[in-house]
């Protein structure tokens, strides 16, 4: 019978390629330095092969040590998501949940639900990553995250997909002083006179969408990357924008001069959905945890307009 590499030594050599010291990465797995030493070599001797150079005075792993590396932190991660899905059948909603959410989502919608969310699943332990959505989505699929907040449409690969509600787009704006005349709506939404979020953001496609207009007029030195630095921008006479309707429910528009009016009714919305690897084993949690945030943000202050079931 072959003799197999054990997930103690897989998950050493895996800390010691991150870190890339041996002292460091015995202290990351909380064992001495000595210990982590002869596991690595155990394994060399079992795989009959080098995975680190020790002529030099910092680790380099050899060609195959990158190999293995690779291929261990997938059965690491395997392993961890084996015991993670056993945990969620057994209690739904306790234990590790790794949820990303992106940032025109997270500021909005958290603080409304984070506190009830916690009394009501104590043993939840929820890790929050926020960052675009293709980045999320790259997390999501290589397994470093086990659920996604996103705003769709969007092409998110192979995923399941619980849609929440919709968010609708509001146009935003500074009113003109006295004695200065009303632009139009038309005006406002004129494409050299709006501003939006830099690339990268889902929220600026939407937000195109929703209005059917051309391309923004460029910023020069100016990019936003928060709709918080956006409203700012707004707020000192640059332009008018597009916003979410979570968002100025939360209050963005507190302390500005600026006012806002809904788009038309034919105006596409965003959806907020929550999504998860297709076939993954946690599928029935994920959708438990989708109708939980949908329940909790629709007893949220000023829910009624935001959290309108999707389309």
């Amino acid at each position: 019978m072959t003799t197999l590499p054990t997930l103690r030594q897989l998950r050493h050599l895996s800390a010691l390629a991150e870190h890339r010291h041996f002292s460091r990465a015995a202290q990351a797995c909380s064992v001495t330095q000595s210990t982590l030493s002869a596991s690595v070599a155990e394994l060399e001797a079992l795989l009959a092969v080098p995975l680190v150079d020790r002529t030099t005075r910092r680790v380099v792993l050899t060609p195959m040590g990158e190999t293995v590396v690779a291929q261990a932190r997938q059965i690491l991660e395997a392993t961890e998501s084996l015991v993670r899905d056993a945990a969620a059948a057994r209690e739904p909603l306790s234990g590790a949940l790794r949820l990303g959410v992106i940032p025109t989502i997270g500021p909005f919608l958290l603080p409304r639900i984070l506190p009830r969310m916690r009394r009501a699943y104590p043993k939840l332990r929820l890790y929050l990553t926020e960052d675009l959505t293709d980045r999320l989505l790259d997390s999501l699929h290589a397994g470093r995250l086990d659920a996604a907040l996103l705003a769709l449409p969007y092409d998110c690969g192979a995923v399941d997909t619980a849609l929440l509600w919709d968010d609708p787009f509001s146009l935003v704006y500074r009113p003109p002083v006295e004695g200065e005349p009303s632009p139009s709506l038309g005006d406002r939404l004129d494409p050299s006179n709006l501003l939006l979020l830099r690339d990268g953001h889902c929220l600026k496609d939407h937000a195109l969408a929703a209005c059917k207009t051309g391309t923004p007029k460029p910023l020069d030195a100016f990019e936003a990357t928060s709709l918080h630095t956006l409203v700012q921008m707004v707020d000192n006479g640059l332009g008018s924008t597009l916003l979410p309707q979570i968002a100025i429910d939360a209050g963005i528009l507190k302390g500005t001069s600026l006012m806002h009016t809904p788009l038309t009714k034919g105006a596409p919305p965003r959806q907020i959905a929550l999504v998860w690897r297709r076939g993954s084993g946690r599928a029935a949690e994920f959708r438990l945890l989708a109708e939980k945030i949908a329940t909790l943000a629709r007893q949220a202050p000023a829910a009624s307009k935001t959290f309108k079931p999707a389309r």
